[in-house]
């Protein structure tokens, strides 16, 4: 018995090994519904405004940046507000 879970100690301890940690991986959207952050480096090859509106719409709010943080690792914050008083249409839906 002792030898058996020896075994699958070792066996599970190689195969941890092998897979990556990945402790460094971040979203590059990344949020509730108060607001969230942008990867700075997606911001620029992508449209951050769009990707905002789409997320703050999930939760049927509209978008105000907050902050851009512009070098490698920098992030874009905005946050979801309710749609204004007196504002008869609804928030933006988009297609991304």
């Amino acid at each position: 018995m002792r030898i058996i879970k020896a075994a699958v100690l070792i066996a599970s301890g190689v195969m941890l090994s092998w897979a990556p940690a990945r402790a460094d991986i971040v979203p590059p959207v990344k949020g509730n519904d108060t607001g969230g952050i942008i990867a700075y480096e997606l911001a620029q090859r992508a449209d951050a405004r769009q990707l905002a509106v789409a997320h703050c719409a999930t939760y049927g709010k509209v978008v105000k940046f907050l902050a851009v943080d512009p070098h490698y690792g920098g992030y874009v914050s905005f946050a979801c507000r309710w749609v204004p008083y007196g504002a008869n249409q609804a928030p933006l839906r988009t297609l991304y």
